[in-house]
């Protein structure tokens, strides 16, 4: 045990593994916990390139955001953002539009209290405790409506996000947040696949993931496009994130291929 894990924060969970200090410590981060570290660990036996997945992910967001700002998009709302790390949103979107403006959402506690600490000093990025399951606390949150005008083009970031939602859920959510985005908004996802990956390596991530509070589910293509229902797809369309506008500046590793991914826009 680290002295960190001796001195847990009140709040703070660390009987079960959380999805946000799992991704943290793929990308070689430090805020995370033995217990998430076992079960990326378990991750890592049945996905060995699990590491290289997060930086590949991460590479496809940078490129997403760009795209999005040079549509015009100048407000974002990142929903599970995770642990700030190198590449935010909001640096990748104020490259291009320097008073672009930035809701993190997410319900873990160590997201938040990073979150805050990082954004204090900029007033046009703010941290919003809110689960995606519930988009009108998304939505409406206090974070949100400071900074976010729906009147104007929203760009909505769920990376690594909607294969934590069951199909049944899919309806709701993603129906809520297409309402409530005015024309010219933008989606942007990535999502797990088990298209052409072993169903045993599957079914292992699963287990793995099934003692989180949050478990994941392994979608085939057509079952990922219909979380873009209501949204006209980006050229090229839904593929595998290394073929989504590749970039050769990109420092991510070689291609995966676990991960599905998209940019929409509502007409």
């Amino acid at each position: 045990m680290t002295e960190q894990d001796a001195n847990v924060p009140g709040g703070i969970d660390v009987t079960r593994p959380s999805v946000a200090r799992m991704y943290d410590y793929y990308l070689g981060g430090k805020d995370n916990f033995e217990i998430d570290r076992e079960a990326v660990g378990r991750v890592e036996k049945a996905m060995p390139e699990v590491r290289q997945l997060a930086l590949e992910n991460r590479a496809f967001l940078r490129r997403a955001v760009r795209h999005m700002a040079r549509q015009g998009v100048r407000q974002f709302i990142d929903i599970g953002s995770g642990l700030p790390t190198v590449g935010n949103t909001h640096e990748i979107a104020q490259e291009i539009i320097p008073d672009a403006r930035v809701v993190y959402v997410d319900n873990d506690p160590v997201v938040l209290q990073h979150g805050r600490a990082l954004l204090a000093t900029d007033d046009n990025t703010t941290v919003a405790a809110a689960d995606m399951r519930r988009p009108s606390e998304v939505l409406e949150h206090p974070q949100t409506v400071k900074i976010i005008d729906f009147n104007e083009p929203v760009g909505i970031l769920m990376i690594a996000m909607v294969h934590f939602l069951t199909m049944e859920e899919r309806g709701a959510v993603m129906s809520q947040l297409r309402d409530s985005l005015p024309s010219g908004s933008h989606l942007t996802m990535t999502h797990v696949t088990r298209d052409g990956h072993s169903a045993d390596a599957v079914a292992a991530i699963e287990t793995v993931y099934a003692a989180t509070p949050t478990p994941i589910y392994f979608r085939e293509h057509a079952e990922v496009a219909r979380f873009f229902e209501g949204f006209e797809l980006v050229p090229p369309g839904l593929v595998t994130i290394d073929a989504w506008h590749p970039d050769p500046d990109d420092l991510a590793p070689e291609a995966t291929r676990w991960l599905y991914g998209g940019v929409g826009r509502k007409p």
